[in-house]
């Protein structure tokens, strides 16, 4: 009799494939009863492994003729959608995601300090010039104050805080859409990273950081 678990050791054998870079996204997994037969298992246990990778974001399962299993990296869309839905479902506060977002976002400037690059700097100051740009014309810049933490987080060259970014992004997003898009939160967004960005190329950290922490609190007053 197979162990209940098994499922579980045939679907960190198929990980162990991506991770080492046998599989790669975009291919086809063979059919449950090849796979079967593979690891001497049931198409049952089968079943199962493949039902966990799906879950955890390394496959989909594709539909109609020719169909099937298809490695896919969905895992950080996983992980951000999981936060979201430990938010919605009141297990994280305004409160304790704001105190989170001020670690992270004061440790992804910091780490922007350090380690950006030229195009970097001018990615940000073009979704700045965007922004201002929109401003000007009395329309909401919401998306691009968005991307602009999600541009710092990359610039930081962390993978970890790019994660992290995207998901506070996320229920960012979700807090503002429970209210009516405001021109005013819109505008002093725009201002509070002109700031920013303007002290962060002056590589004057401690103002950096300072603007930072008073942009955020001032973003949790608007929720």
């Amino acid at each position: 009799m197979e162990n209940k678990r098994t499922f579980e050791e045939v679907s960190s054998k198929i990980k162990a494939l991506v991770f080492e870079g046998v599989l790669k996204p975009g291919d086809k997994l063979p059919s449950e009863a090849e796979l079967a037969k593979q690891f001497h298992v049931g198409r049952q246990t089968i079943r199962e492994a493949l039902r966990i990778l799906e879950l955890s974001g390394f496959i989909a399962i594709q539909k109609g003729f020719n169909g099937g299993p298809i490695i896919k990296d969905t895992i950080l869309a996983n992980i951000t959608n999981l936060l979201l839905d430990a938010f919605q479902m009141e297990k994280i506060s305004i409160d304790d995601f704001t105190a989170a977002r001020l670690m992270v976002e004061k440790g992804i400037l910091n780490d922007v300090i350090d380690n950006a690059e030229e195009q970097d700097v001018a990615a940000l100051q073009g979704n700045l010039e965007k922004a201002k740009a929109l401003i000007a014309k009395n329309e909401l810049a919401t998306d691009l104050n968005f991307e602009f933490h999600a541009l710092l987080a990359r610039a930081s060259r962390n993978a970890v805080f790019m994660i992290l970014e995207r998901a506070i992004n996320a229920i960012h997003r979700n807090l503002r859409s429970r209210r009516t898009p405001d021109f005013e939160i819109s505008a002093n967004a725009v201002l509070a990273h002109e700031k920013i960005l303007d002290a962060f190329i002056k590589r004057d950290r401690q103002t950096a950081v300072h603007l930072l922490e008073e942009h955020i609190l001032a973003v949790r007053k608007s929720y």
